[in-house]
């Protein structure tokens, strides 16, 4: 009876599993096809006549080794500070006591409930000011720390055991070498979270760099692939050869990562 219970239920989640990875499947199979429309025929969905020459054709049509370079670029600089910048507040707010300590925190969560939407024209504005206009700057100084992400640190450090630190100062341990040998080691599955959530957004980000960019040379990959069809028609394969690349390295990422991911979203689940 267990054994059944087992496998039903493991035939259940083969449906929502089979439903999350057709896409990828249907991507990834069409970026190796020959030039044509993707059907759901299922002609078209088997892994037959397929080709690289798609990712060898859409580096030849435009300079995407740059669009790539500067999404590796700007989602790793902004994912590093992210990890850093965020510990150094959330450390701060659980540990330290100091003047409007709640309001600020509280002012920080508040960001949160703003659309990005909202502050498009202010962030546009500040940079043309300080002429970071088309720049690695632009993509990436306004946002190295993220207020989900200050929380996210905050909660995870407060339940922390003081102990750990409280013997390092007795030791003649400071404030950055418990933060970085004490605090950072035992934080990783938090950190894990923050840093795929802070990637993949910033890698996927469109909006921004769109605005914020002009020239050719800094734009990034999710602002190229939106411009694609203005090299030429609607080529689906070559479409699926671009998105493919954008895709892999989010996924390499995960894979690395998943057990600090899957470890840091079950944190704080059951009782110390």
């Amino acid at each position: 009876m267990k054994k059944l219970s087992k496998l039903m239920l493991s035939l259940l989640l083969i449906v929502p599993l089979a439903g999350a990875l057709f896409p990828l499947y249907f991507m990834f199979v069409h970026s190796l096809k020959k030039s044509g429309l993707a059907t759901l025929q299922l002609r078209d969905l088997l892994p037959v006549g397929l080709t690289f020459n798609n990712y060898i054709d859409i580096f030849a049509s435009g300079p995407f080794e740059i669009f790539i370079f500067n999404s590796v670029i700007v989602a790793l600089v902004v994912t590093l500070g992210n990890l850093l910048f965020c510990t150094m507040v959330g450390y701060a707010f659980a540990r330290r006591h100091f003047p409007l300590k709640e309001p600020l925190f509280a002012s920080a969560l508040l960001v949160l409930m703003i659309p990005a939407h909202i502050v498009i024209i202010p962030i546009y504005i500040l940079i043309n000011r300080f002429g970071w206009y088309d720049s690695y700057l632009a993509l990436i100084v306004p946002w190295l720390v993220n207020p989900l992400g200050i929380f996210l640190m905050r909660q995870y450090i407060e339940n922390l055991p003081e102990q750990i630190e409280e013997a390092a100062r007795l030791d003649g341990a400071g404030d950055f070498k418990i933060l970085f040998r004490i605090i950072m080691p035992l934080s990783k599955p938090a950190l894990a979270v923050l840093g795929i959530q802070i990637f993949l957004t910033n890698w996927n980000s469109f909006l921004f760099p769109f605005i914020l960019t002009a020239s050719e040379k800094m734009r990034t990959l999710p602002v190229a692939l939106a411009l694609y069809r203005g090299y030429q028609t609607i080529d689906w394969p070559h479409l699926f050869a671009g998105t493919a690349l954008s895709a892999l390295p989010v996924i390499l990422f995960f894979l690395a990562f998943q057990r600090q991911i899957v470890s840091g979203l079950t944190a704080g689940a059951l009782k110390q």
